[in-house]
């Protein structure tokens, strides 16, 4: 099969590539993008090669495996874990329905713990099994880039193996970042929180991103005193902020301890556990203390300084619209590039990558319209424009309609706890512009709900969309009466 590739902006069959390098394609990296550009530019002709840190599920500068943070360490066991943390309320609920629950329901963290371990032990292998179907060579080992051609592989006794490639693609994606605080080594990541050999009882959580409050959730929902302090008045900073309200409201309403406008200030061993001090004065008691306070790029290893390649302030790769860095046969997609960090994004510039250089088809990811979740409790999931953005961003009056209920399965239970759904609308063109929904099942509504408003859908097209009935999601579809309409010159400030 002849090989395309992308050169200087001009596609090329290069015959002598094979003569003068020993990889059409060499990847540093088997996450989520790595393996998915890795198997797509072999789909494409190209003679490709891998190579990513040894697997262990805590990552350190030396350890990683193949599939990467969501697979190993991220997205993948922290649903299962959420999945175990949601049967708590869920049996106190079935009473309700009829259910002879018994007062004390014992759970075992060990063994949700080994149920989880064999899972992404399992998609390890099969992650390995689609580079090896796909012809895609794999090297064990910590990669560096020593070239514009040229990689350097140091294997697991230490032997510096040398790789030449056409090019060459950074996909080594982003860690957790660590407070500089006294007695921070008290403290834990998301890579630990994973892999606790026992269940905290008492839990202090610093950060009010996506995973400071799905962990909040976690630990709540098997029964732990769960502290979450943060640093604004509500957490999910760049959400939308009717829907962040929502979600504080759905954490304080199952019993975790908000402490908005907070930070900590030190961590200090005691003998009951680890005394937790906040900028307030405030002393909190905690077995474990997460620090879900950003993740930085991976790119400090990579040599990158001495051949070329730029990075920002922060480490990120700098990358043009088609992922290609400051040296044109050096690429870079994912977390490392700290566009939007996100596994279906690392999934889809991955794709596109092959695509450009590969396949004939110079392809610019879309940024537009990313779904994404917070897999909370209920979760919150949203696409498109928040209301705040569409303020900003909008030249035209804005209309926002929204819809407050009790799910039907809560008026059985009596669990006093509403969905909220929420969509923002252009006045003029009525153009659904963004929406959200804080419940359950949000992210498996958000999917559809993505696919329409990547289609350009109206208000009119949702209205005139016949719902299921009876569900959550046909309120979509039925938000008749508008909430509120913002004018154009209303530019909305918050410093929530």
């Amino acid at each position: 099969m002849s090989r395309k590739m992308l050169i200087d902006g001009e596609l090329s069959h290069p015959a002598e590539a094979e003569e003068r390098y020993d990889f059409d394609l060499f990847v540093i990296g088997a996450g989520s993008g790595g393996v998915r550009a890795s198997r797509f530019s072999a789909s494409h002709g190209a003679k490709v090669g891998i190579c990513e840190l040894p697997f262990d599920p805590i990552s350190s500068e030396v350890i990683g495996g193949i599939g990467g943070t969501c697979v190993i360490r991220g997205c993948v066991p922290k649903k299962i874990l959420m999945y175990g943390a949601t049967f708590g309320p869920e049996l106190q609920d079935a009473r309700s329905y009829g259910w002879d629950v018994h007062e004390k329901v014992d759970f075992d963290w060990k063994k949700l713990l080994q149920k989880k371990t064999d899972e992404i032990v399992r998609l390890n292998g099969i992650y390995k099994r689609l580079l090896t179907n796909s012809g895609v060579k794999m090297y064990e080992g910590e990669g560096k880039i020593v070239g514009p051609h040229e990689v350097e592989v140091t294997q697991l006794d230490g032997t510096k193996i040398g790789y030449s490639a056409k090019h060459i693609l950074i996909a080594t994606g982003s860690r957790a970042v660590i407070p500089d605080i006294p007695g921070k080594e008290l403290g834990i990541t998301s890579d630990e929180a994973l892999s606790l050999e026992e269940l905290p009882k008492r839990v202090v959580v610093l950060g009010g991103g996506y995973i400071a409050v799905e962990f909040a959730s976690i630990w709540n929902g098997m029964g732990a005193k769960v502290e979450l302090c943060f640093r604004r008045e509500l957490p999910l900073g760049g959400f939308d902020d009717e829907m962040r309200a929502v979600v504080a409201r759905n954490l304080e309403g199952r019993g975790i301890n908000m402490h908005p406008r907070t930070n900590l200030t030190e961590l200090i061993k005691a003998e009951n556990g680890i005394k937790v001090i906040t900028d307030h004065g405030e002393e909190l008691l905690a077995d474990v203390v997460l620090f879900a306070t950003g993740r930085a790029p991976n790119s400090k290893r990579l040599n990158l300084k001495a051949v070329g390649v730029e990075v920002d302030e922060h480490g990120a790769v700098k990358v043009d619209d088609y992922s290609r860095t400051s040296v044109p046969s050096i690429w870079a997609v994912g977390d490392v590039t700290n566009r939007m960090n996100l596994t279906p994004v690392a999934l889809m510039e991955g794709s596109f990558f092959a695509n450009t250089v590969f396949g004939g088809e110079p392809t610019k990811p879309d940024y537009n319209h990313v779904p994404y979740a917070v897999f909370c409790i209920p979760p919150l999931s949203v696409v498109g424009l928040s209301e705040e953005e569409a303020i900003q961003r909008g030249k035209g009056d804005i209309l926002v309609f929204t819809s407050s209920f009790n799910p039907m399965k809560n008026t059985i239970s009596g669990r006093q706890e509403k969905t909220v759904m929420k969509l923002v609308v252009d006045a003029d063109t009525q153009k659904v512009l963004g929406a959200s929904m804080c419940g359950p099942d949000a992210p498996e509504i958000m999917q559809g709900i993505a696919v329409a408003l990547k289609c350009g859908a109206t208000k009119q097209q949702f209205d005139s969309t016949v719902g299921i009935h009876p569900s959550a999601a046909e309120e979509f579809v039925t938000m008749r009466t508008v909430t509120r309409r913002v004018e154009a010159s209303g530019k909305l400030k918050t410093n929530l």
